[in-house]
Parts: structure tokens; C-alpha cells; sequence
């Protein structure tokens, strides 16, 4: 106990960097998920914009990729940020790979929640003259934008677990602190400090979600 009181300036200093990360990783995989999960919905048969080879391509590139384990996504990622002059380890790699893991899981997120959009409004829409552009950009976003926000709520808590798997790269944040001063140094009080850090930050978020959500479901 006494140990966890000396790293107190740690611990906290762990918490505001997984917050970080995580924020950075949902702002870039968040636009990057909602642009591919948009061009999904668009391109498959029977949509606004139908492209069997474009729906086809990037349907088995999420296949692909999305189910990847995290931390294994860590380790295969890891040629590609050298190539990029990313360092394999550390902060930066940290974002870059829950960056990608979070991109391909919320494509598929946002083509979910668009497809519940009812057709009979879309129909709506172009019989009164709107252009398949401007309901794909308008119509349907806001159609589904409760479901969008309680995706993008799931999203944000999976990636504050992203951060936490991250510290086994050296990435930061409250995963790296429970490694380095918990587990390697067999102090459990350390490491719960850091678990029950992670529950408050997950609970906070899910709580905003959930209500955001209802407020939009409501109008």
C-alpha cells in the first residue's frame, strides 16, 4: 500500500496518457471507420450507390483484418509503422495500431446502424426530389444517429481496453503502469489501482453514451 501512495504521480500521469491515446485513436479511427463504413453501406447491393467489385473489395478487407486479435494486430502492425518511421514500440505505435484496429471495427459499426435506416424513408427522400448524395450525407446519418452513438460508445470503451494491451509494447498509460509496477513487481495493490481506474473511466463513458443516446432517440 505504501508503494502505491509513492506512485500516486504515476499513476495519475498513466491515467491522463491512456485518456490520450484513446482519444487521439477514436478521433482518427473514428472519421477513417465512418468514411469506410459509409462507402460499405453505399456500395452494397440494393443501396444508393451499388458497386459490386468496390463493395466486394473493401468487404473482405474488414473481414480481414477486423477479427485480428489486438494483440496479436500489435505485433503484425509493426513493419508497417517502421515503414512509416513509426518506432515499433512506445506512445506513438500505441496509437497507430489501436488506430487501425479501431478503423476496421467501426466501418463495420457505422454500416450496421445505417442499415437500419428504413427503406421507406430513403424512398421518401428521392421521390421528393433529394439526391442519393445528399441522403447518404444527411438523410442517413441523422436517421441513425442514436445507434451510431451508442456503436461509438462500445467503440470508445473497447479502445480504452486497446490501451491497456498496449502497455505490453511499452505504449503508456495505465496498461504499461500495472505491467511495469504491478505485475513485475508483484504488488496487487498497484495493479488494482489501475483496474479500478479503467472500471471508473469505462462506467463514465458508458454512462454519457447511454444518455446521449436517449436524448437523441427522444427528439
Amino acid at each position: 500500500m505504501d508503494r502505491l501512495i509513492d506512485l500516486l504521480p504515476e499513476l495519475w500521469a498513466a491515467t491522463a496518457e491512456t485518456l490520450y491515446v484513446a482519444s487521439l485513436a477514436l478521433i482518427l479511427g473514428g472519421l477513417g471507420g465512418l468514411v469506410l463504413g459509409m462507402a460499405l453501406y453505399a456500395t452494397r447491393d440494393g443501396s444508393l450507390f451499388p458497386n459490386k467489385v468496390v463493395f466486394g473489395i473493401l468487404n473482405v478487407i474488414v473481414n480481414t483484418i477486423r477479427p485480428i486479435p489486438f494483440i496479436i494486430l500489435l505485433a503484425a502492425v509493426q513493419p508497417l509503422a517502421r515503414s512509416v518511421g513509426i518506432p515499433g514500440i512506445g506512445v506513438t505505435f500505441g496509437i497507430f495500431a489501436i488506430t487501425i484496429a479501431s478503423l476496421f471495427a467501426i466501418s463495420r459499426i457505422v454500416e450496421q446502424n445505417l442499415l437500419t435506416v428504413r427503406p421507406g424513408v430513403i424512398e421518401a427522400a428521392r421521390a421528393a426530389g433529394a439526391s442519393r448524395s445528399r441522403i447518404l450525407f444527411r438523410l442517413v446519418p441523422r436517421e441513425a444517429l442514436g445507434p451510431l452513438v451508442l456503436g461509438y460508445t462500445f467503440v470508445v470503451v473497447a479502445l480504452v481496453d486497446m490501451t491497456a494491451m498496449a502497455g505490453a509494447v511499452a505504449a503508456g498509460g495505465l496498461g504499461e503502469f500495472a505491467i511495469v509496477y504491478g505485475f513485475k513487481q508483484f504488488n496487487p495493490w498497484v495493479t488494482w489501482a489501475a483496474v479500478l481506474i479503467i472500471v471508473v473511466i469505462v462506467q463514465g463513458v458508458q454512462f454519457f453514451g447511454n444518455a446521449l443516446a436517449r436524448r437523441v432517440l427522444r427528439r
